[in-house]
């Protein structure tokens, strides 16, 4: 069964920074994609970046050249540095794999930016 936990969220101020991470197991093979995605209160789950095997990476307007995600290529891991974090990304952030078959989920992280 795979399983895809996330870490690294907290409290932080604005301007502050956080790394997130996300370990799958279970997996057989290693995801070509992994992203990360938030929702906050009373919006829409959105993408806030992805990421392939061969490193292609895709960022929402909303967080160009603030945050920046990365990954082991031999392993099912991934991360989101968030620097000059703002309180409009306060939300529960998600590690997600999509693959042909299915897309899996982590149980997401707390993000909130506040003074």
């Amino acid at each position: 069964q795979v399983q895809l936990v996330e870490s690294g969220g907290g409290v932080v101020q604005p301007g502050g920074s956080l790394k997130l991470s996300c370990v799958a197991s279970g997996s057989t093979f290693i995801f070509n994609i992994m992203a990360w995605y938030r929702q906050a209160p009373g919006k829409e789950r959105e993408l806030v970046a992805g990421i392939t095997l061969g490193a292609e990476r895709k960022y929402a307007d909303s967080v160009k050249d603030r945050f920046t995600i990365s990954r082991h290529k031999d392993r099912n891991t991934a991360y989101l540095q968030m620097n000059n974090l703002k309180p409009e990304d306060t939300a529960v952030y998600y590690c997600s794999a999509p693959t042909p078959r299915q897309t899996y989920w982590g149980q997401g992280t707390q993000v909130t930016v506040s003074s």
